[in-house]
């Protein structure tokens, strides 16, 4: 199971979950495989075409219970009682009622399966997908890129690059590791970013979603170029509802880039679930900040955060941080 959970982390499958599958026959690995991309054959079936005969009487390790739906894919579940797979060991149940009954399914079919292995850290690596799942709203990431005294440009507008290649790469990867990515319209009007995954290995580009209360952005920007899904979102907006309706759209992750209003209207709306934050070894001075007015007005109504992670990415100071609830 540690293995399937492992390959689990591999591809970029949203808005669908991160899954791995083992299948083992006497003792010996005779096939694994994890979710690629949204609209590619599952864990299961990857593992089943490279196992072949050999799945007949194998017992599969698998990270989250094996669908049981016809979507865009067949369901999983038939396709290792079809493989003649006699044992399934699950870490994780799936909490989508829509996918779920794929335990149910093979037993009903005689197979013998086991859960509960590894459930813990099957949770922690596919912890975006499940706390969309169970909140009923996407799981947001708050991202912002800035000098190592938090300045996101000078006071001229340049910002062009405050942080390093291998962070922006970073950058790029969350963008797709999310599967869609929000900015506000004077974001678009500063960079004019094109706002895709520009790595090896995406195969779906993250839907981009520019927030335009006023409607003054022309259209001709480059983030709404044909390299990806647009949603350009005009009026009156009201966060918690616009929520909704992403996860009514099927998005599960949001990467939230900025600008500082944008970030700090999530963060007052108790929106954020996890900063991702990247400063590069650089002293500005001067200019705007990352973050803008949170209305604090004593350091009691200041937002807690706890980092649980730190570390070096090429040059600059890589900061992960989600928010603790106040005593």
């Amino acid at each position: 199971m540690r293995r399937a959970i492992s390959l689990s982390q591999r591809g970029y499958p949203a808005p669908n979950p991160h899954v791995g599958c083992v299948l083992v026959r006497d003792g010996k690995l005779v096939g694994e495989g994890w979710h690629e991309y949204a609209g590619g054959p599952h864990a299961e079936r990857v593992a089943l075409a490279k196992a072949g005969k050999d799945a007949k009487g194998a017992t599969a390790y698998v990270t989250l219970e094996p669908c049981n739906h016809f979507g865009r894919t067949p369901p999983c579940s038939e396709g290792l009682i079809e493989a003649g797979v006699t044992r399934v060991v699950i870490a994780v149940r799936d909490p989508n009622p829509v996918a779920a009954g794929g335990i149910e399914r093979l037993a009903d079919a005689g197979m013998e399966v086991t859960e509960g292995i590894e459930t813990e850290n099957a949770k922690q690596l596919n912890s975006m997908w499940l706390t969309a799942i169970e909140r009923k709203r996407p799981f947001v990431v708050g991202k912002a890129a800035a000098s190592l005294d938090g300045r996101i440009a000078l006071p001229s507008g340049e910002s062009q690059w405050i942080t390093c290649p291998e962070a922006r790469r970073v950058g790029h990867r969350l963008r797709a590791l999310c599967g869609a990515v929000l900015v506000g319209r004077r974001t678009v009007e500063m960079d004019n970013p094109q706002l895709t995954a520009r790595i090896p290995g995406v195969v779906n580009q993250p839907v981009r979603i520019v927030l335009d209360p006023s409607s003054k952005l022309s259209g001709k920007e480059r983030v709404f170029d044909d390299s990806a899904e647009t949603l350009h979102i005009t009026g009156n907006i009201v966060l918690p509802e616009l929520m909704a309706t992403l996860f009514e759209r099927k998005i599960r992750g949001l990467l939230v880039e900025g600008g500082a209003a944008t970030l700090s209207r999530f963060i007052e709306s108790a929106l954020v679930d996890q900063l991702e934050l990247f400063y590069g070894a650089k002293l500005l001075g001067d200019g705007p900040s990352w973050i803008g007015s949170l209305n604090i007005s004593s350091l009691p109504d200041a937002p807690l955060v706890e980092i649980i992670r730190q570390s070096k990415v090429g040059s600059d100071l890589w900061v992960t941080a989600r928010f603790k609830e106040k005593l």
